[in-house]
């Protein structure tokens, strides 16, 4: 499931290409077909993310509500004014990374002139178009026309997003996590204490902090929740800047790269059974929540 990072990286290119466009809205498909007759010919007036949760604006007061899940993912496409990545979503290769633009892509040198979307290919659940590009949703978990207090509604469900940096979401975060005796393992994937984290973040993070992904909410003080949050921010941060998920330091990455290699970019995601970065155990795999855990038995007991 695409995390928070990418749902932001998504806001930005909605903000970035199409704020401000009165978009021809469709349901390819057809299983949003009624949604779709309800934006269709509105201005999009802007775009905005919190946690894994993408909300387009309209200017008539509706919203389109989009949550990718584990198989969602936009496309993109347009004319030489159309700049961003040309998909973001699932299915993703290790890290998160996007798909690269290439030429006659957003992103890319323009290939003769633009006429327009191609015709649809597999299910495209909704399909946004302006005068300059386009962009096609599939697989999505939700997606919705709703109202401003529906929007809010699902905001009001989640937790402080760590992308956000709102006065007071820090100390949220820290009394969300200290209240409860849940294993801060499932904590951080639960979207009501913190909205955003996926199970790379969740496993990072907490090898960076040295946590064992087993301790109880309850049983972290202050300062150690408050340090979670502070990793949080900065790593997410740094997957909203590049893209793709590098929790690594670069004295860590092969030698004149200059970037991290998928498999320098983790300590301990996908990475069972094979030597800690920083000690001389095995990293270690397990079921926690129906969901793989990864960590290091010796950095982390």
């Amino acid at each position: 499931m695409p995390e928070g990072h990418s749902i932001h990286r998504l806001a930005r290119q909605f903000q970035d290409v199409f704020a401000g466009h009165t978009l021809a809205v469709t349901s390819p498909q057809g299983r949003f077909a009624a949604g779709a007759e309800l934006l269709d010919g509105h201005e999009l007036l802007a775009a905005s993310a919190h946690g894994k949760q993408l909300f387009l604006r309209f200017d008539n007061g509706l919203f389109l509500h989009v949550h990718l899940g584990l198989y969602g993912a936009w496309s993109f496409g347009g004319d030489e004014s159309f700049r961003g990545a040309s998909s973001i979503g699932a299915p993703r290769r290790i890290g998160e990374r996007e798909t690269a633009s290439g030429p006659g892509e957003p992103g890319g040198e323009a290939q003769g002139s633009y006429s327009g979307p191609p015709d649809p290919v597999g299910a495209v659940r909704a399909r946004l178009i302006s005068g300059h590009g386009w962009a096609d949703l599939r697989g999505a978990t939700t997606c919705a026309a709703i109202t401003e207090p529906e929007a809010a509604a699902v905001v009001a469900r989640l937790g402080p997003d760590p992308l956000h940096l709102r006065p007071g979401d820090r100390e949220e975060f820290v009394r969300r996590i200290r209240r409860r005796k849940t294993a801060v393992g499932l904590l951080l994937m639960d979207q009501s204490v913190v909205a955003g984290i996926g199970n790379i973040y969740r496993a990072e993070v907490l090898f960076r902090q040295g946590i064992d992904p087993w301790t109880p909410g309850n049983a972290l003080d202050v300062e150690t929740a408050g340090r979670v949050w502070d990793d949080t921010v900065a790593v997410m941060s740094d997957g909203v800047r590049d893209g793709r998920i590098v929790t690594t330091p670069s004295s860590l990455w092969s030698v004149g790269s200059g970037k991290a290699a998928d498999d320098d970019a983790h300590f301990v995601y996908r990475r069972e059974g094979q030597p800690c970065r920083r000690c001389s155990g095995v990293v270690g795999m397990a079921e926690i929540g129906a969901r793989k855990l990864y960590w290091c038995p010796g950095c982390q007991g």
